[in-house]
Parts: structure tokens; C-alpha cells; sequence
């Protein structure tokens, strides 16, 4: 998939707001931060994709665990915006002055994209396939 450049339809104050879907941390392995993060803080297990993913709970917001083959921040933590079309969305962040770092791709479970906000923070926005 590639980013088409157009924001269809055009994201903004008129729409309902998007909301962080999760906060992707990266990890080299899933099973230990897995054990951290729940043995420590008490994290609730959401999901789990075998060493690929976690998703744990984390009092109303996901703490999503991505192993290597996850990892398409470069090891960089981000929040992920799940909104309902991805590409539109990346067409308001370019307009906005954002960039993007990884275009459009399917994963294993949705669409994806990587971005960068004007001031260089990494961002995943993501949505249904």
C-alpha cells in the first residue's frame, strides 16, 4: 500500500477526535516484558500474538509490547492513533507538517503507518484492514 496524498475524508475539528489506541514500547523480548510489567505494576494481559505482540491493560490505556518482528518504530516508544481510515489520516498529518517515516503497510492485524510529528516524535496510526 502506498500513502495516496489525499486526506478523503478530510480529518479535522468537525469530525469526532481520535483517540490513542495504545502506547507501542518495543522490546527485544515479548515473554519478559510481558512478566515485567505484570509482576511489577500489575498489568492486566489483554492479547497476546506469541513473541510478537502483547497487549496489556493498563488502567484504561493499552501498554502494547512489540517484539523485533513488531518493532516498526526502530525501537523508538510511540503512541498509536487507531482511526477509522488510515490514509486519510496521514494526509491530515502531512498537511498538519508532519512526515512519514513507514509507509502504508498491512500487518497482522490491521493497516499501519508510521509517522513523525512536525516536532519529530514517531507516531503509529493505524486502522481497520
Amino acid at each position: 500500500m502506498k500513502y495516496t496524498g489525499q486526506c478523503d475524508p478530510p480529518l479535522g475539528p468537525v469530525n469526532d477526535p481520535v483517540k490513542i489506541g495504545n502506547v507501542l514500547r518495543p522490546v527485544a523480548d515479548v515473554d519478559a516484558a510481558m512478566r515485567f510489567y505484570i509482576e511489577t505494576f500489575g498489568l492486566a494481559m489483554k492479547f497476546v500474538d506469541g513473541d510478537r505482540y502483547a497487549a496489556l491493560d493498563a488502567g484504561g490505556t493499552t501498554l502494547a509490547l512489540a517484539g523485533p518482528t513488531e518493532d516498526v518504530t526502530g525501537g523508538m516508544p510511540a503512541a498509536s492513533f487507531k482511526v477509522p481510515n488510515v490514509n486519510s489520516a496521514l494526509g491530515a498529518l502531512v498537511q498538519g507538517g508532519g512526515a512519514i517515516v513507514r509507509e502504508l503497510e498491512q500487518g497482522a492485524h490491521e493497516v499501519r503507518a508510521v509517522a513523525r510529528d512536525p516536532w519529530g516524535n514517531t507516531v503509529v496510526i493505524y486502522g481497520p484492514r
